[in-house]
């Protein structure tokens, strides 16, 4: 359904749109075989999000991220989640120092633009807490002290699906934050043949030259936030989310942090469309990814094997879209 609303020339989303391009084309040269899963990353980056990716070990969710980085020219922090992380090993610590006679903050890997948490869910639930206040304020609080983060700023965390060893469910409020979370998936035959004649001998990583600054990224996401929602779309975006509220499948529904997000990603999914406008299509496509990983199933529907995110498929499919 289109809206009848007209793109002024000139447009900041003219320039964005060859921008991004290049940086998909840069990062698709190492992860073969994923567009969708690439475009939505971007668009997390673009919305000023958060992103999860939930796979099984091996499909490249550690590449994607390392990717994403070395295109955009940002700084990258990789953190190796374990049982025995702390909190501080995370965010930075407080240290004295003699010669000067006072503490002195020494800052964690949290300060940088993209942040890795890989396999974030074999932490305890007490140092996955210590993102809470970096994802969702942007800033550290440290000994009453606060720190603000580099911008752009986005954590991509990893996580092997629940059921695998030594694995702690993420707690809805860590899960909250995260804009979106996807999942890779193994590669087409094609794209696996591909991948076995590239990476065979040396990695493309390697070989992956920036095409952005992160301060280029930092306007771009500056002219997605331009990008013009109407009220229809808007109240129909508040409707998805109330309806997650009050279905029967669900005992917790999304959010108003989802529909601030989904509102976000929205955005950003126009604007990669070369659009400066939001269409219902456009909400459409990300309610899976937006929603899912925030709803909580009923035992019922757990029994009956209805995932959330066929929930949320069938929440989309049953809405009437807004009019005019």
């Amino acid at each position: 359904m289109a809206l009848d609303i007209r793109r002024q020339a000139g447009s900041p989303i003219d320039e964005l749109v060859p921008a991004a391009r290049r940086i998909g084309t840069a990062i698709e040269a190492v992860i073969e075989g994923k567009p969708k899963a690439i475009r939505l990353t971007l668009a997390v980056l673009l919305a000023e999000g958060h992103l999860l990716i939930e796979d099984v070990p091996g499909v490249g969710k550690t590449m994607l991220a390392k990717a994403l980085a070395r295109a955009i020219d940002g700084t990258v922090r990789r953190v190796q989640f374990t049982p025995d992380l702390l909190p501080s090993d995370i965010t930075g610590v407080s240290a004295y120092n003699q010669e000067r006679g006072e503490f002195e903050f020494k800052p964690g890997p949290i300060f940088a633009n993209i942040v890795l948490g890989d396999e974030i869910n074999r932490a305890s639930p007490k140092t996955q807490s210590a993102l809470l206040e970096c994802m969702e304020e942007r800033q550290v609080t440290v000994d009453g002290t606060t720190y603000q983060l580099q911008a752009p700023f986005m954590v991509i965390a990893t996580q092997n699906p629940v059921e695998m060893e030594g694995t702690y469910p993420l707690p809805e409020a860590q899960r909250d934050r995260f804009t979106a979370r996807i999942s890779l998936g193994y590669p087409p035959a094609a794209a696996e043949r591909e991948m076995l004649d590239t990476h065979g001998a040396t990695s493309p990583l390697e070989a992956l030259k920036p095409v952005a600054r992160a301060a280029d990224v930092q306007d771009l996401i500056v002219a997605v936030r331009g990008v013009l929602v109407s009220d229809q779309v808007k109240e129909y975006i508040i409707s998805l989310v109330n309806a997650t509220r009050n279905s029967p499948e669900l005992r917790l529904g999304a959010s108003p942090r989802a529909t601030l997000h989904l509102l976000r990603a929205s955005r950003a999914w126009a604007a990669l469309d070369g659009r400066d406008y939001v269409i219902p299509d456009d909400v459409q496509a990300l309610a899976g990814y937006v929603l899912a990983h925030r709803v909580l199933p009923t035992a019922e529907a757990i029994v009956e094997r209805h995932l959330p995110e066929d929930v949320v498929g069938q929440i989309v499919s049953q809405l009437p879209l807004p009019r005019r």
